[in-house]
């Protein structure tokens, strides 16, 4: 009886587009026998073969279908019979999608967490590579768990040769980043023996350093009564962030006042002068970005009773040079001092007697914003010196 060839397939479930299938035609004959293959119709177009392996290209669902085998040998040739025919199932092949998390840009010292997603109806069980074009030796080093590969054309292979691993976890974890984890990262996911469509690819920039700015809105001379918003931001970067705010270094915890990167004084009494300054934080565990320029508030009351008189009264100030300020009080009402806000410091003048501030040579450090401030808190007539 003519031997009878048996068709089967690797992988053996539904194929996925942009994969190879190996289809294997098992017949327990003699060597010297060529292999014959037929696509959708038993026609005599086939292909033929030494071997009883035959790889297949699946391009688009149209090359799945039903396949047959049979061998064959001498002159003229003797076939054996055809197998059975074979389904091979085909499904477009879903593509990852990388997300980064707390953004594309970073600065140095953050935790970074990269997450591939693989959106498929049939079994999950995936394992995941991630890619960088450039610098990839950080993470193949730290990782020890990852060593499967994914058989991928040649084509594939040298487009992206800076593979870094396998790894069977979906989230990749840099707890501390640095410039050198700055690059292109792409994901890919392997089902047995096939691989999903890479992802697009997201570029992870990692800056020095974290800087909050702030800046004020419409202007930082203010009479008791007017609205004024201070805004704080990150130099670069924009997602996830929230803010604290900060007078004379005190937290503010107003929260009514503050809405994501703003805080709103209105109306602004006298008690808001000060000097403000605002930190941002994000991610888990919380990253802090330096703290922001500083930015003084001047609010003048309707009628002002107190007045900050400053000697010399002139505008330019200079190293090694005396400076006399008082507070006068139109009322007569005494416990008025002085104090100011230097290099995020704030602090009573070191020489004082009663409502007079006497500092007898100054130096650069001496620059800062100027204030009265009553026994109760009160702030008036606030002004900014600088020592050149």
């Amino acid at each position: 009886l003519k031997p009878k060839p048996e068709l089967t397939s690797d992988p053996a479930g539904a194929a996925l587009t942009g994969n190879t299938v190996t289809l294997t035609c098992r017949i327990y004959l003699s060597t010297g026998w060529d292999f014959y293959w037929y696509k959708h119709t038993l026609n005599p177009e086939t292909k033929k073969t030494k071997t009883n392996s035959y790889r297949v290209k699946i391009d688009s669902v149209s090359d799945g279908g039903q396949y047959w085998c049979r061998a064959g040998r001498g002159k003229p040739v003797y076939y054996t019979q055809y197998s059975d025919a074979l389904w091979v199932n085909v499904t477009v092949s879903p593509k990852a999608v990388l997300m980064v998390q707390p953004d594309e840009r970073v600065f140095r010292g953050e935790t970074v967490t990269l997450r591939c997603d693989i959106k498929w109806g049939g079994d999950t069980e995936w394992t995941y590579r991630w890619e960088i074009e450039g610098t990839s030796n950080w993470y193949r080093n730290s990782a020890d768990r990852c060593t499967e590969e994914c058989s991928t054309s040649g084509t594939d292979n040298q487009k992206h040769r800076n593979a870094v691993s396998w790894c069977s976890t979906q989230e990749l974890n840099i707890s501390s980043v640095d410039h050198v984890h700055s690059g292109k990262y792409t994901c890919t996911g392997q089902k047995n023996t096939q691989c999903s469509q890479r992802s697009d690819a997201v570029t992870l920039i990692v800056s020095a350093e974290a800087q909050a700015a702030v800046r004020v809105s419409p202007q930082p001379w203010l009479t008791e009564g007017d609205s004024v918003t201070l805004i704080c931001e990150v130099t670069g970067s924009s997602t996830g962030w929230t803010f604290s705010w900060f007078r004379d270094d005190d937290h503010l915890s107003d929260s009514s006042r503050g809405a994501g990167g703003s805080y709103t004084l209105s109306p602004a009494a006298l008690q808001h002068a000060g000097v403000y300054t605002c930190r941002a934080e994000r991610g888990r565990p919380t990253f802090y970005t330096n703290y922001s320029n500083t930015q003084p508030l001047w609010i003048t009351g309707v009628s002002p009773s107190v007045s900050l008189v400053v000697s010399p009264s002139r505008s330019q100030h200079f190293s090694s040079d005396s400076l006399s300020l008082s507070c006068e009080d139109q009322s007569n009402s005494t416990g008025w001092t002085v104090r100011r806000y230097t290099d995020r410091n704030t602090e009573d003048c070191s020489n004082q007697t009663g409502s007079t501030c006497q500092i007898v040579s100054l130096s650069t450090s001496d620059t800062g914003v100027y204030w009265c401030q009553s026994e109760s808190g009160e702030k008036r007539h606030p002004l900014n010196i600088t020592v050149h």
